[in-house]
């Protein structure tokens, strides 16, 4: 039987049996494992490859022998990147064209469509166990009555130990899950160690899956999946991590983006002709300099943990004899984050506060205070929280992202550089030349090249069908050519739009708007050889490139499913079905 043929029938309960049986039959399969692993809220100077002086020894050596590319794109926020991320489509093709919740648009249910498969359901017919520890996210069931009909298990994953929801306590997750069951982290009877810690438990769950997997499936290779929480707010990293970032902020934000922005030129992953754009904070007139310090101490100690964790998955392959077949695959899901969450105080709201311990199987509903620790505690933000503890809630804020950032403009949600572009780091030794470790990949390429890159190197077909549902040809082209020292050869722009945020990538030009105080701006156009940071608009110089550049928009917003914004809930009249999408001219 051909994997297509099979591919069609695997929702029936005789093909999965073939398929397990086929697989625990073969041969030792030459297809590599595929490590794919996704850091949350960082920017693009964050990891030490990219100019950080954030201790990363670990994804340092991937990309000493593996390849970084330098215009890699994600979707701009949380949802909207995971949904194509497991899919090859753009979000709104993927259902999650805006975050959770359902807008009546089919680009925005909040919940990842049937007319898309995972990667996860498009490599098990290449006989490819699959796994994910970490943050979902591409669903709005996520209560203990809601329906699982679209968590990692009924979507293509053998085994999964995260979190359904998009963010939380590190020391006490909300809607933390292993497999289709909620748990808690003192009643898991499979992981307890003596400090419960969201980053490590990802971590050593990830090496616990590949340790059974070479255990029980070793004649077939490995999909693992690995979405990490760090560094999203709030603010959590044990004591002793925090201690060894001690001092590295205390000079503030400016004197830490001239540091990273020369590391990253020495580097090779920023053209010396790009000029750093202006820093958003005044270090002088920061009141509370130790608190802001705080702030940075503990995000970097975050993604010294992450590091670390990263680490030991390495190991373990190494230890299986494993690393050297195996890709991976490290990117972010959107730049720094500016957002205000945890900077204000919270003293009001739990002055009068009534909390009790928590029972071990009380599971922790709430992701923002007021709420408390499991031991009783209330969880304070602002100033008067001390970043770290469990027991505070605090997001490093606007000025220590535009530092994550460096040295472009824009956060999380935007379509400026700052919010969509972040590293990637490509992995493999048996499939990458030696001669092009530690190489720079100028092309620009975006999340949905992964399942064209994946399908490439399990050597599978992608479905046109699945489950009953026509399948939406992948929009993205694998990157294999690119690690290797050939042109990407990409039939259409790369194209972006959420919350009204929305860009344009075609070669060299990008066009980009931002969606501010309730209205659009005008249209910019930005030569990206030359200005990679977005600091000279030639709209006004370039008419007929913007003209043409926003028509190519249109004609992708039009034809993914963009709505105009704000969205509005949709109206099911003929008129409202042929609205058009409206977006602002020069």
């Amino acid at each position: 039987m051909k994997l297509t043929t099979l591919y069609t029938t695997i929702g029936t309960p005789l093909a999965l049996a073939f398929t397990t049986a086929l697989a625990a039959s073969a041969e030792p399969a030459p297809r590599p494992n595929i490590v794919i692993i996704l850091g949350d809220d960082m920017g693009y100077s964050d990891i030490g490859c990219y100019g950080s002086e954030i201790a990363t020894p670990n994804l340092d050596s991937l990309a000493k022998e593996g390849v970084r590319f330098t215009q890699f794109y994600n979707a701009a926020r949380c949802c909207p990147t995971r949904a194509a991320l497991l899919t090859g489509l753009y979000s709104h093709q993927a259902g999650i064209g805006l975050m959770e919740g359902d807008s009546g648009y089919d680009g925005y249910r909040g919940e990842l469509s049937r007319k898309a498969v995972t990667l996860a359901e498009a490599l098990r017919p290449a006989g490819y166990r699959t796994y994910m520890a970490g943050k979902w996210h591409v669903t709005s069931a996520k209560g203990p009555n809601s329906s699982n009909a679209n968590w990692p298990i009924q979507r293509g994953f053998d085994r999964f130990y995260g979190t359904i929801t998009g963010a939380g306590s590190f020391y006490d997750p909300a809607t933390l899950c292993r497999d289709n069951k909620f748990i808690t982290p003192v009643n898991d009877t499979e992981y307890r160690p003596k400090q419960f810690y969201y980053t490590d438990a990802i971590s050593d769950n990830a090496v616990k899956f590949m340790q059974d997997h070479a255990k029980e499936h070793s004649k077939q290779p490995l999909f693992m999946y690995v979405a990490y929480t760090c560094a999203h707010w709030p603010m959590h990293a044990p004591e002793e991590d925090i201690a060894k970032t001690r001092g590295k902020y205390d000079a503030g934000y400016d004197a830490m983006r001239l540091a990273r922005f020369k590391r990253a030129r020495d580097l090779g992953v920023l053209d010396p002709r790009w000029k750093m754009s202006p820093t958003a904070g005044n270090w002088d007139n920061v009141k509370n300099k130790e608190w802001e310090i705080r702030c940075m101490e503990v995000y970097a100690a975050m993604v010294g943990c992450m590091d670390r964790g990263i680490g030991r998955m390495i190991a373990e392959l190494k230890r299986q004899g494993q690393l050297d077949n195996t890709l991976f695959l490290y990117l972010e899901d959107n730049g720094g984050c500016a957002e205000g969450f945890g900077r204000g105080s919270n003293a009001d709201a739990v002055k009068d506060q009534v909390s009790q311990v928590m029972g071990p199987d009380e599971l922790q509903t709430k992701i923002w205070p007021p709420m408390q620790t499991r031991d009783g505690r209330p969880v304070l933000s602002g100033p008067a929280a001390t970043p770290g503890p469990e027991d505070g809630f605090v997001g490093y804020g606007r000025d220590w992202a535009n530092v994550s950032n460096t040295p472009f403009r824009g956060y999380k949600h935007d379509a400026l550089e700052g919010g969509i572009s972040t590293p990637f780091i490509v992995h493999w030794p048996a499939g990458i030349p030696a001669s092009r470790h530690h190489a720079v990949v100028n092309s620009p390429a975006h999340l949905i090249d992964l399942m064209a890159t994946c399908v490439d190197v399990a050597k599978t077909a992608y479905p046109k069908q699945f489950k009953g549902e026509s399948i939406q040809p992948m929009e993205g082209v694998s990157l294999l050519p690119a690690c290797r020292g050939e042109e990407l050869q990409r039939a259409a722009p790369l194209a972006w739009e959420h919350h009204g945020n929305s860009a344009l990538r075609d070669g060299k030009w990008k066009i980009v708007t931002e969606y501010r105080a309730n209205q659009p701006t005008k249209w910019e156009l930005y030569d990206m050889d030359a200005d990679r940071t977005e600091l000279h608009d030639l709209a006004a110089e370039q008419p007929q490139k913007l003209k043409e550049m926003v028509g190519k928009w249109q004609a992708w917003a039009e034809r993914v499913g963009v709505q105009p914004w704000p969205l509005e809930k949709k109206i099911e009249k003929k008129e409202a079905k042929a609205k058009k999408i409206s977006k602002p001219q020069n």
